[in-house]
């Protein structure tokens, strides 16, 4: 992890909101709380390597593989969004999207496929899916790539940030790479959650699946819709389903068409904590 991914992820809120003398002092204990947290980072794991001693994870399912790789996409976690010193190992409910998403995925995990996450931050679902799509390749996106703990032939982790049209379309849009599965779990902002599906639907392939984790963000925080704009995603895709009209500013006639074309199915679905979209294409 680098200092400036250290400072943006636990500081930047902080001196956003601070006077000068609380900056003053931030800026001066910063070089020091950054020193002293390294070595409480989690290690990072060679899978490949990893594999050849515990090959039995080929053999779980979802949920264990997210629990035992600390995803938050199961049904239990240790919080790994605090500073690594402060890390503890209560386990506190997850997200528990385990389930809901075994109901599609079971059938195709023996298949060679291409799974991109975007919002990997330690890339503890990566190591998950590693195990579960044993045949796959796995993309990691996210806006602090170096804070990716894991390592495999089979893993490609790299820089996008999903507030930036520019950023995804010359990362994903643009590349030859297209995608089995698209799991979004990166800002959950009400634009970023809006673009990165009618943007990146086109590069799913025929009978893919995407999937737009904490649809409900910008509709039960404030901080995932700061504008109070209407309609968010899951507005849309309601919208879709009832065959209803929609229009954002976020989407142009081009994707919004393509979109409208092309999907199969949307399903919306609750899991422990917060909801979450599975929309298959044609």
């Amino acid at each position: 992890m680098k200092i400036t991914t250290y400072y943006k992820i636990f500081y930047r809120h902080r001196v956003e909101k601070a006077n000068i003398l609380l900056k003053f002092y931030i800026f001066i204990i910063l070089p020091f709380r950054y020193l002293i947290n390294l070595p409480f980072l989690p290690k990072v794991i060679n899978l490949d390597d990893h594999s050849k001693k515990n090959e039995e994870l080929f053999k779980k399912d979802l949920d264990y593989l997210f629990e035992y790789f600390n995803s938050d996409k199961g049904e239990f976690y240790i919080n790994q969004y605090m500073q690594p010193i402060k890390k503890n190992n209560a386990r506190i409910d997850a997200h528990g999207y385990s389930k809901i998403y075994e109901k599609y995925f079971e059938k195709i995990k023996e298949d060679k496929l291409n799974v991109l996450e975007l919002g990997s931050f330690y890339g503890n679902a990566a190591g998950a899916f590693f195990y579960y799509f044993k045949n796959s390749k796995i993309y990691s996106g996210d806006v602090f790539p170096d804070l990716f703990r894991y390592k495999s032939l089979r893993l490609k982790n790299f820089y996008i940030n999903t507030s930036s049209e520019k950023s995804i379309n010359n990362t994903l849009v643009k590349a030859p790479d297209n995608f089995d599965i698209i799991i979004e779990d990166a800002s959950h902002t009400l634009p970023d959650q809006i673009i990165s599906l009618f943007l990146l639907f086109k590069k799913l392939k025929p009978n893919g699946v995407f999937v737009c984790e904490e649809l409900d963000f910008p509709e039960t925080r404030k901080d995932m819709n700061l504008n109070n704009e209407h309609p968010d995603l899951k507005q849309i895709l309601l919208a879709i389903k009832s065959n209803k009209d929609f229009n954002s500013k976020y989407i142009n006639d081009a994707d919004k068409n393509y979109f409208l074309k092309n999907f199969k199915s949307i399903e919306i679905f609750k899991g422990k904590i917060n909801e979450v979209a599975i929309i298959q294409k044609k």
